[in-house]
């Protein structure tokens, strides 16, 4: 089909007349365009037809690839790409801790550095906090300015051993800082904080300090697409620092990076490489025992299973993903944050398989483990948004009481 000028297009046009156009000059069907993107005709027509509102920025590439768009600007047209395309609102106190990210504190002589005892305190404290708590960004907002500066302080004016081991909880403080900007507007936070993070765990020589960064940093780099050989190679070689023989910790962090790996493999659809490196972390996390769990990373027996529905999702097998999940125990893991994240991933799975009865029961229970984890759930914002033009009459006040939750409808 030969391909019309796309200047042919009205300049006012609006997104979902831009989507309809250039889906059709493909020679697509909206069967097809869905099925590219994880989705439904029905999502597709509800996007063509206005019914539902332009998808946030991941999901607007995938969609011009699939219509064959090279400029984001030819697709959304005059719509401008605001923060809000990343998700609907921000915490109170992002801009907050944007600031402490971006201050540069130059102590004053004299200053007494907070000794590394007492950083290691605050920090376990914060993480406390945002693993136990049903709204873990308001638990750590106050703590997270102070300690932040605090640490670098410390790192900048202790010595030897004492900076190394404050080093370490900088690592931390930053990992629970991208944790707190994950899904809100602040992109640039979250790459800031990754790499921050990387670099304090390589300035305190600590193998296991190292693991945590390259965990946190796999996140920032899988979703974003990004750097596969690259996060591959960081946990491989991570790995091998380790001494998983020698203590409990070690063999812990040895199986989270071997569950990084199989992540990152099965991002890009190598299916035999995928399941093979969650062997090897579910052999590491089996021998640590039923109830081992880190105390922040929660890596155990527990959080690999909970990692198989991811892995079976991004290998397009949802069906697979929902089985694995029968067999799961959502509270495996000692952390509320976590398990919100993964009942939103099951009720993926039942909706990818139709079944938006079962997703909207996951999901309200998402809701009643962590409001804070489910409020910013792209996925959760996804499948709601998706379902809003047509709900399931049996569990459509409870698709429009979600959608309000996730701030998809006034």
């Amino acid at each position: 089909m030969p391909k019309l000028n796309p200047e042919s297009l009205p300049p006012d046009a609006p997104f979902s007349t831009r989507l309809k156009y250039f889906r059709e000059r493909t020679g697509k069907t909206r069967a097809v365009v869905g099925g590219l993107v994880g989705r439904s005709a029905d999502w597709v027509k509800s996007l063509e037809t206005g019914k539902i509102a332009m998808p946030r920025l991941q999901m607007l590439i995938r969609l011009a690839e699939v219509v064959d768009v090279d400029d984001l600007g030819k697709l959304t047209g005059d719509h401008r790409m605001s923060r809000a395309i990343y998700t609907k609102h921000a915490h109170d106190a992002l801009d907050s801790i944007r600031d402490a990210l971006a201050s540069y504190p130059m102590p004053p002589p004299n200053t007494n550095p907070i000794p590394a005892d007492i950083l290691t305190g605050r920090v376990q404290q914060a993480w406390r906090g945002w693993h136990t708590s049903r709204y873990e960004r308001d638990a750590v907002a106050g703590v997270l300015p102070g300690l932040i500066a605090d640490a670098r302080t410390s790192v900048r004016l202790l010595d030897g051993n004492d900076r190394r081991k404050a080093a370490q909880q900088l690592a931390q403080a930053y990992h629970i800082a991208q944790l707190y900007a994950s899904h809100q507007p602040a992109p640039e936070l979250v790459y800031m904080t990754g790499d921050r993070a990387m670099h304090a765990a390589q300035d305190s020589d600590n193998p296991a300090a190292m693991a945590g960064a390259a965990w946190y940093l796999n996140h920032v780099w899988r979703d974003a697409g990004e750097a596969a050989e690259a996060r591959v190679e960081i946990a491989h070689d991570v790995a091998g620092m380790l001494r998983p023989a020698d203590s409990s910790n070690d063999r812990a962090l040895f199986a989270l990076m071997h569950l990084a790996i199989a992540l990152s493999h099965a991002k890009l659809g190598r299916e035999g490489d995928a399941w093979r490196h969650h062997n090897e972390a579910k052999k590491a996390a089996k021998s640590l025992g039923a109830g081992y769990a880190h105390p922040w990373l929660m890596i155990g027996s527990g959080m690999v299973a909970h990692y198989a529905v991811t892995i079976h999702l991004d290998l397009q097998q949802p069906g697979l993903a929902a089985q694995a999940a029968n067999n799961i125990d959502p509270a495996a893991i000692p952390s509320r944050t976590r398990q919100s994240r993964y009942l939103v991933e099951v009720a993926r799975a039942h909706h990818r398989e139709g079944d938006n009865v079962a997703a909207v029961h996951l999901m309200n229970k998402a809701d009643e483990v962590s409001g804070d984890t489910f409020a910013f759930s792209i996925f959760a914002q996804s499948i709601v948004a998706e379902m809003l033009p047509n709900p399931p009459a049996t569990v459509a006040e409870d698709v429009r009481k979600l959608a309000r939750t996730l701030r998809l409808l006034a």
